[in-house]
């Protein structure tokens, strides 16, 4: 574990640490924080982009499963107080066609947004809290946080 104000750097053993890094996150935000945030999540295919979400999507209160939206380009949760959307924006042709669905309204103080991808839709989403890199060393992963606001900053000062 790395830590300092705005980056956090950690090593994940398998899928549960990763799920559980996602459930950190949601207990942080709910219980803490109180406010909305809008992730940035990079890596490769399969690195555990999805895993990460879904440990903070079920975390939030969702029941049931938790799947990447690579053919819908989000999953809407709407939880206790929370709404929670799950970008994949893999198969975006171009970041027009997000205005086209109001991603602007997707964007507010109680919503959480976690963005897989979000270079393709670059000049259209709003500006991120907190970036997340994830990428392999080995069988593992290795998880990075980038805070851009406050939120995040705080956010990271949390977690353990």
């Amino acid at each position: 574990m790395n830590i300092n104000l705005t980056t956090t750097t950690f090593e994940l053993i398998d899928e549960s640490a990763t799920v559980n890094m996602g459930t950190t996150i949601a207990n942080i935000i709910k219980n803490d924080i109180k406010k909305g945030l809008v992730v940035y999540l990079n890596g490769d295919l399969g690195a555990g982009k999805t895993t990460l979400t879904r440990g903070f999507v079920q975390a939030m209160g969702h029941k049931g499963n938790v799947k990447s939206p690579t053919y819908t380009l989000v999953e809407p949760y709407e939880l206790d107080g929370w709404n929670v959307y799950h970008f994949d924006l893999y198969r975006l042709g171009d970041p027009e066609e997000l205005e086209f669905m109001g991603i602007r309204d997707y964007f507010n103080e109680t919503s959480c947004c976690f963005v897989e991808w979000p270079e393709k839709g670059e000049g259209v989403l709003a500006k991120p809290d907190l970036i997340v890199n994830m990428e392999y060393v080995g069988t593992q992963r290795k998880i990075t946080f980038d805070a851009k606001t406050t939120v995040a900053e705080q956010l990271i000062a949390k977690i353990k």
